[in-house]
């Protein structure tokens, strides 16, 4: 009980700086297992739209392997909450520390132009499949289980 004010505190969740030269490192550790890139950005409306479905995703299927990268030049705070919004408090996500450009862009996907929502879709011996827009979960659930 408290005996002046009390305070609620708030969750928190803490987002890796990523910047070029990142790339072979982030996905280097998971070699031999698929693996899910979601690339998005607080600006971008169909992924504000999208998160939600995410985090029911990754709630029915924990051992998945995903990374998100945000890519928008916002506030960690602003990024850190709707992750938190849409239940992806506990998620491996990561914020640029410097502005996204081409060259980062090109070490990521030579033929990705920089829109967002972007997944990339790594299976197990290491093909790429890039989806643009937002996700189907369905074909995702199906891609998860025969890639990892």
């Amino acid at each position: 009980m408290c005996s002046l004010v009390c305070f609620a505190q708030a969750p928190s969740l803490t987002l890796k700086p990523y910047q070029k030269g990142d790339w072979k490192s982030l996905t280097k550790s998971y070699t031999g297992q698929a693996l899910i890139v979601h690339f998005w950005g607080v600006t971008c409306s169909p992924c504000v739209k999208e998160m939600p479905e995410w985090g029911k995703f990754l709630s029915q299927h924990k051992n998945a392997k995903i990374i998100f990268i945000q890519v928008d030049d916002v506030s960690p705070e602003s990024a850190s909450k709707m992750l938190l919004g849409a239940n992806l408090g506990s998620v491996n996500a990561y914020m640029m520390s410097s502005p996204f450009d081409d060259a980062m862009r090109y070490e990521i996907d030579p033929k990705w132009r920089g829109e967002t929502p972007m997944t990339l879709l790594i299976d197990k011996k290491g093909k790429v499949i890039r989806k643009t827009g937002t996700m189907d979960f369905e074909k995702l659930k199906q891609w998860l289980s025969i890639a990892g």
